[in-house]
């Protein structure tokens, strides 16, 4: 059973939110998406709180933000509880093309689950959302939820 669970991660993974054949220029690459919506949910961060919010090295964290400042997606504001260091928070323009992202995405799994019922829609969400409480409890690293 483990082996088919895996298999089936691997694939979701892959299809990571079902990204178009088509993909517009316009659209976040994987780790800005992810980046920004987690500075979405948690408000401006530190480098170093990006580092142990996702248990990545500093430097993969310090080349997927710098992609997002030279896109103008982020800024630096001075954090005020740390001295010298800086946080990075979303810009006007960083904020409206991860909610354009988000609508993309929600449209496509809408397509894609269209032939579900609401309830299997509302018990895939719930066992995903459950997978991910558990993951998240056994790495430490918990990901904040409206």
């Amino acid at each position: 059973m483990l082996e088919r669970l895996e298999q089936e991660l691997m694939l979701i993974g892959r299809r990571h939110l079902l990204v178009p054949k088509d993909r517009d220029a316009g659209r976040l690459d994987r780790s800005a998406y992810i980046l920004l919506n987690r500075i979405d949910a948690d408000g401006p961060m530190t480098i170093r709180e990006l580092t142990e919010a996702f248990g990545l090295d500093t430097s993969t964290i310090n080349r997927q933000t710098a992609a997002l400042l030279r896109c103008g997606l982020v800024e630096r504001i001075p954090d005020y509880d740390c001295g010298p260091a800086r946080k990075l928070r979303i810009t006007a323009e960083g904020a409206r093309r991860l909610a354009a992202d988000r609508d993309c995405y929600r449209d496509r799994i809408g397509t894609v689950l269209s032939g579900w019922s609401e309830q299997d829609i509302k018990e895939l969400t719930e066992m995903l959302t459950r997978l991910n409480r558990t993951v998240e409890e056994y790495e430490g690293r918990p990901w904040p939820r409206r």
